[in-house]
């Protein structure tokens, strides 16, 4: 990998954004947020998860509550009227409530395993085009060191680069929002966990 495209990618990625510590060691990471890879339920859930025997209604009503507890459009707040429904029909025992919990993990931190991997791609196909981008800079200043230029392969070269960094540009005005989710969906989990510890308090 070259160094010169690697730091373009890093210098574009970091123009317009507040001053933050940001490290770029990684090439596949290039949100100003920490990598965190791997998320543990043992972190959010303060014991250990076993899964209750439960008969197919109750599995199915732990189906929907998980259904909305993860309906990223929902606020939190927004499902506590069906946490309540839940646990006025189905009791709060810490085991079915954690089986909740643990339900809601695995649905959103597959979907936030995804979004990662789907980064670090996005980030290797930055850096290829702005590896791209240079190696066209270089051959057009090459040509146009020449005595007698190929003024259409220069045209060409042009408008290759022009489209190229468009393309570049756009894809990077989409990383603030891409970069922040799966922040948010950390967030959430660990939301959801508090919303169920409480009600198995209750």
């Amino acid at each position: 990998m070259k160094t010169g495209a690697l730091k373009a990618l890093c210098l574009l990625l970091v123009a317009g954004a507040p001053a933050m510590a940001a490290d770029f060691s990684d090439p596949t990471w290039p949100c100003i947020q920490r990598k965190v890879g791997q998320l543990s339920p043992g972190l959010m859930w303060p014991a250990t998860i076993e899964k209750p025997t439960l008969s197919t209604d109750v599995e199915a009503a732990v189906e929907d509550l998980v259904g909305y507890l993860t309906l990223r459009r929902l606020a939190l707040d927004e499902t506590e009227p069906h946490l309540a429904a839940f646990t006025a029909s189905h009791g709060t025992d810490p085991a079915l409530l954690g089986h909740v919990f643990e339900q809601s993990f695995t649905r959103l931190n597959t979907l936030r395993t995804r979004l990662i991997t789907g980064i670090e791609e996005y980030s290797l196909g930055q850096i290829a085009l702005s590896e791209r981008i240079d190696s066209a800079r270089l051959k057009m200043d090459a040509e146009m060191a020449k005595e007698n230029p190929d003024f259409d392969l220069v045209d060409e070269l042009e408008e290759q680069i022009a489209w190229d960094e468009r393309v570049y540009t756009d894809r990077r005005q989409s990383l603030t929002y891409v970069c922040e989710t799966p922040v948010l969906l950390e967030k959430r989990l660990y939301g959801i966990a508090q919303m169920l510890q409480n009600a198995a308090q209750e």
